[in-house]
């Protein structure tokens, strides 16, 4: 299994997927103990790079929207 290194460099999609994959194994059970941890932190680690992702594209929606609501108040005024 990759270290949790890997995940700071996996895209939005590659981390949802693989989390989907991870959390499949889990539900279908592990050899071991030890296995069935490893997924859970890798599980973790790659919902934790979801959040990142979402966050990140939140922020820039928000700003995006405030930036066009600013550039477009002039204008609607101007109209008026």
């Amino acid at each position: 299994m990759p270290t949790h290194d890997d995940i700071a460099e996996l895209s939005y999609e590659q981390a949802r997927d693989e989390l989907v994959r991870v959390v499949g194994e889990l539900e279908q059970g592990a050899p071991t103990l030890e296995h069935s941890l490893q997924l859970w932190e890798r599980g973790e680690a790659l919902a934790a790079r979801c959040e990142e992702w979402l966050v990140g594209a939140r922020a820039r929606l928000e700003a995006a929207r405030t930036g066009s609501g600013a550039s477009a108040a002039p204008d609607r005024g101007a109209e008026a």
